[in-house]
This record gives structure tokens, C-alpha cells and sequence, in this order.
């Protein structure tokens, strides 16, 4: 009678756990398998809600490697996904120790989502966050010289507008030089007209819808690009990474776009975490184009 007992308290246990990890976000679900999976030891978090942007209350955490640098280390400036409307720099721990591991200091930043802003508050908070970086990383072991964005989806747009789109940074007095190379996942550049829900709460109502487009600000002395897509997304097509690459090509620029067979949309960024590395090389394909541009 007693081992029935413990069973039925340990079933309800494992059900109520099933219950509360099944209601977290998916990003958050990922996060939490892959810290318990061995592997990413060379990472620590060293700075937790560091405020950038005081009026609205915005905030960004940063990741290094565990192991002290005498040189100041490259940066990644990493901006997470979910349609402009979900997701939480506290959701993508898992980015930050994989990059951070392997020498990298890893900056993921919040910013404002749908419904309390639409285009273009997401941007305005994206490029506050990286001029607060360019400004304030060196003391904390960053280099300033060697700032790279990064994002998936979403987050993609959002990196890409500010690599092409001068005006962004320039409000901060900032140029598009200080980023030496964008490592972009599954992104959208070029979905005008806006045809699903997400793209018309976040972008319809805007009045220059050309002026939303990536695609269009394409230039030849823009960052080098790493265009990187799945080729089963059926969420943001291919074709969004294969044109603008080939329009930054035709430009003169510098552009590089790699495709994953057998990878969709959500599993590019789930590629990434220690469970799912088996799917894809997208992790070493980014540092590896972070390298060769240093």
C-alpha cells in the first residue's frame, strides 16, 4: 500500500511538473532542456538586466566565457524572434552560452512588441541597445571594434534593418561601420505585400510600407551579411535570404547564404542549443563567418 501511495505522489508530481513546463514558451522549454545537458561549460553570465534604455524601462543580459581573456573579446549582439509580438532575453540563455563558450561576449537584448508598438519602436529599441554596447562594452571586457549582430526570424529583421538602413543608428550618432558582419537566421526582407496576421499588425498600418523592407535598402559598403535559412521554412520562405543576397552581390557587396536540408523555420534556432546541434552546423557556420571577418 505505502509504494502506491509514493507512486501516486510522485505521478501527480511529474504531471504537475509536465503541466508548468509545457505552459513556458518555446523558447523557454528549450533553454531549460539545454541546461541540463553537459557541454557550454566555458560560459557565465556577467551582467543580468542591465537597464539600457531608462524611460521605458528596457534591458539587456550579457554572457562571456568563464575563463578570464587578456584581450577584449568580439561581441555579438544577438536579438531573439517570435513574430514582433513574443520573446524575452531571459528565454535565450542557451544563445548565450553557446557563443560565450567559444570566446565570444554575447549581449541579447529585449525591446518593445506587439500590441505596444508596431513598426518602427522594435528598431528604434534594437539600435538604442547596440549603441549602448558600442558605448559601454569595453570596461566590462567587450571590444567596441568588433561588435557582429545576430538574430533569428523577427529578430532577423530587426539586425538587418539596422546594418542597411543608415538612419537607425545614425540617431544615435552612430554609423553602420561599427558592425563588422550580421550572422542572420531565417529572417524576412522582402514580404511586402503583408498578407499574414503578423506582418499586418506589426506593419500595416505604417504609410511608406517600401520603407519597411530590407531588400531595399540593399548597398555594397553594407556589413558583410551571412544569410542562413531552412530550406523546409514555410514560415519566412528561403527566397526572403536568396534575394537579398543576391541583390547585395549584384552590388558589389559582401554576402554569404548557406541552406539547411531537412530544417524548418523553428528548428535553425533550436539547432543552435546543445540538444539539437545534430540537425545542422548552424552554430559552427556562425562562428565560423564571425572569424573570417575579424
Amino acid at each position: 500500500m505505502k509504494w502506491l501511495v509514493s507512486f501516486g505522489i510522485l505521478a501527480v508530481a511529474l504531471a504537475g511538473f509536465a503541466y508548468w513546463f509545457f505552459s513556458q514558451p518555446g523558447p523557454q522549454q528549450l533553454d531549460m532542456v539545454n541546461n541540463v545537458i553537459p557541454g557550454d561549460s566555458n560560459a557565465k553570465m556577467l551582467v543580468s538586466g542591465q537597464v539600457y534604455d531608462e524611460n521605458l524601462g528596457l534591458g539587456l543580459n550579457i554572457w562571456t566565457p568563464t575563463e578570464a581573456s587578456e584581450e577584449a573579446l568580439p561581441v555579438v549582439v544577438f536579438i531573439y524572434g517570435g513574430g514582433w509580438r513574443d520573446g524575452s532575453k531571459d528565454q535565450y540563455a542557451f544563445v548565450g552560452r553557446a557563443l560565450a563558450s567559444r570566446g565570444y561576449m554575447v549581449v541579447l537584448a529585449d525591446y518593445r512588441l506587439y500590441p505596444d508598438v508596431k513598426f518602427p519602436g522594435f528598431l528604434e529599441d534594437s539600435a538604442k541597445a547596440v549603441a549602448w554596447v558600442h558605448d559601454n562594452i569595453a570596461p566590462l571586457g567587450g571590444d567596441p571594434d568588433r561588435i557582429f549582430l545576430s538574430g533569428q526570424s523577427a529578430g532577423a529583421y530587426n539586425v538587418m534593418m539596422l546594418a542597411l538602413d543608415q538612419q537607425w543608428l545614425g540617431r544615435h550618432g552612430k554609423t553602420t561601420d561599427l558592425i563588422k558582419g550580421v550572422a542572420a537566421l531565417a529572417g524576412p526582407y522582402d514580404f511586402y505585400p503583408f498578407t499574414s496576421e503578423t506582418t499586418k499588425n506589426s506593419f500595416g498600418s505604417y504609410d511608406q510600407p517600401e520603407m519597411t523592407q530590407p531588400v531595399n535598402f540593399a548597398r555594397a559598403d553594407a556589413p558583410p551579411l551571412w544569410l542562413s535559412t531552412g530550406v523546409d521554412d514555410t514560415q519566412v520562405k528561403p527566397r526572403n535570404s536568396r534575394t537579398l543576397h543576391d541583390k547585395i552581390l549584384d552590388l558589389g557587396g559582401d554576402a554569404e547564404y548557406t541552406e539547411y536540408p531537412d530544417m524548418d523555420h523553428l528548428e535553425i534556432m533550436m539547432a543552435i542549443s546543445k540538444p539539437f546541434r545534430n540537425k545542422g552546423p548552424v552554430l559552427e557556420d556562425m562562428i565560423a563567418f564571425f572569424e573570417s571577418r575579424q
